[in-house]
């Protein structure tokens, strides 16, 4: 059996030392090198591709926050524990951020430091089963794929999803995701992230006339996660400077320089919403089940279906519950349409994540709603949960329960 490879990064050399002998006795380890700060760990990892990194935080040269991040984006498999002595919540906050998956503060003991790193490599290595098949399909899928979260209900998640969805892109694929809000009187991307833009899409649209790949760079507003976002105005007075063709114009540029582009909306069919779900490759339609979203749910389909975008949509079921009286079967029914994927109710969660501003995506990697949007984002990089997909699979499913 091969044995997990530890990179160790922390400036002291003793440390280090003091660190390989508390692995010493673990056969299924083996240190396969060492840094002493950021820049140095960066290149380490790319030549030595371990499976785990021991980071420190507090380095010379460049910090263990932007190395992590760095090492995050290039090498998504590599798990990331953070070493520090300071245990207070902002340090974590920001580990997690910037793509850490464990946070130990010292000193530690041999049996604590064993477990930990068993724990995440056991982690990622069924991440990394789990999107195999998903990877070699997106290898073949070399185009660039426009993903829009819609719903003609508002309060039914659109925003968490399409943030979270975004975060879990980056992180599961390492690839250059944007993400857009184009709800123009009210969009919340910048507050669920926790960003204060100084220039939105209504400064960019004054510059459409010289508008190209760089100076739309400029206005794309870095997230730790390694997401870009273009915020929605300040002011909802300032949706009416805003225009279809020119939303048009700001997403063919972001094919050109993007894998990914997640587009957030508002709930209704407005002329820069249509110039979105045209764009789209995919649409995410958001359903709850309470009886005013599923008749929106059920006339958007129909509206989708006379654009002729209806076989790109996915309806994706949040807040997934029993509790609710409607079992979402019933509501397939009446829709006439499959659920391709399904977002637990997870209110303790879900608002602590909104409140604090930091997708819980990062914040509660191992949570039952965290897990449905990595499923969601496997989904989204193979292209699958088309109805004909979800039948075939349904039909299979059927057949396994009467004669398995």
């Amino acid at each position: 059996m091969s044995k997990i490879k530890v990179l160790i990064v922390d400036d002291i050399a003793e440390t280090r030392e003091n660190v390989k002998r508390l692995m010493y006795f673990e056969e299924d380890m083996e240190v396969v090198g060492e840094a002493g700060n950021g820049e140095e760990a960066v290149t380490l990892a790319e030549k030595l591709r371990p499976d785990i990194i021991l980071m420190d935080i507090n380095m010379p040269v460049m910090d263990g926050i932007t190395s992590t991040e760095q090492i995050s984006l290039k090498l998504p498999r590599a798990g990331i524990i953070i070493m520090s002595v300071q245990g207070e919540q902002e340090y974590l906050k920001k580990a997690m951020m910037a793509g850490a998956r464990e946070y130990m503060v010292k000193p530690f003991s041999s049996d604590e430091l064993a477990e930990t790193i068993r724990k995440v490599f056991d982690f990622e290595a069924r991440r990394i089963d789990k999107l195999v098949p998903a990877e070699r399909k997106a290898e073949i899928r070399q185009e660039p794929q426009v993903i829009t979260v819609f719903s003609t209900k508002g309060g039914v998640g659109k925003t968490t999803i399409a943030t979270n969805l975004a975060v879990s892109l980056v992180r599961e694929t390492g690839r250059k995701v944007a993400l857009i809000d184009l709800d123009l009187q009210f969009g919340d991307v910048a507050v669920m992230l926790n960003v204060m833009p100084k220039r939105t899409l209504t400064e960019l649209v004054q510059e459409i006339g010289q508008l190209d790949g760089e100076l739309l760079g400029s206005y794309l507003v870095p997230h730790p996660s390694g997401v870009k976002i273009l915020p929605a105005p300040t002011r909802p007075e300032y949706a009416e400077l805003i225009t279809a063709t020119q939303v048009e114009k700001i997403l063919g540029l972001l094919k050109q320089n993007y894998d990914y582009i997640i587009v957030d909306t508002p709930p209704v069919f407005n002329d820069t919403n249509l110039v979105a779900l045209d764009a789209s490759d995919q649409i995410l339609l958001i359903l709850a089940l309470d009886l005013p979203t599923i008749k929106n749910i059920k006339l958007s389909l129909e509206v989708l279906e006379s654009l002729h975008q209806r076989g790109k949509v996915r309806i994706i079921l949040n807040r997934s519950s029993n509790d609710f009286g409607i079992k979402y079967e019933d509501v397939e029914r009446s829709l006439g349409f499959l659920v391709a994927a399904h977002v637990p109710s997870d209110g303790r969660v879900v608002v602590a994540s909104v409140n604090k501003g930091v997708p819980f995506a990062i914040s509660h990697p191992g949570s039952p709603v965290t897990l449905s949007i990595k499923e969601l984002t496997k989904m989204v990089i193979t292209g699958d949960g088309t109805q004909e997909q979800l039948k075939i699979k349904e039909k299979k499913g059927l057949l396994k329960r009467l004669f398995g």
